[in-house]
């Protein structure tokens, strides 16, 4: 029984392959969603068929308030954010506004609103977002 249920899931999921991502300073682009930062594609969404979406961002400095604090959310599945440098301040719609640091995780729920309130002059994080293609609506 197991099985079947394991052999299900595997063809409505699209076929993965093997994927290596070395780090490689010029591999940080400004083609990303925001102005304000550079991404690091770790190459999954390609590995996974769209599956999932891999990348560090890396914050440029100065924080501006006006371009990074926008309340908005992402039309996603499932998001997870792991801080690899720095601090990032956020708030999430109908909590209090939270300092992560490096070593810190958090797994934002699908739609949720919420904003950047401030990040240090080396912030970077990792970012895991199901799908890989996904939909950012800005409210502000």
């Amino acid at each position: 029984m197991a099985g079947k249920a394991t052999q299900k899931r595997s063809k409505a999921r699209p076929k993965q392959r093997f994927a290596v991502s070395h780090y490689r300073e010029k591999d940080f682009r400004v083609n990303g969603l925001r102005r304000y930062a550079q991404y690091r594609d770790l190459g999954l969404s390609k590995a996974t068929g769209g599956l999932v979406q891999a990348h560090v961002i890396r914050l440029l400095p100065p924080f501006r308030a006006a371009e990074v604090s926008r309340r908005h959310y992402h039309d996603v599945d499932f998001q997870m954010v792991y801080v690899l440098k720095g601090w990032i301040r956020t708030q999430m719609k109908g909590r209090p506004p939270i300092v992560m640091k490096a070593g810190s995780c958090w797994i934002q729920p699908p739609r949720i609103v919420h904003a950047v309130l401030g990040y240090s002059d080396d912030c970077e994080v990792l970012e895991i977002v199901l799908p890989a293609d996904f939909r950012t609506v800005e409210l502000e």
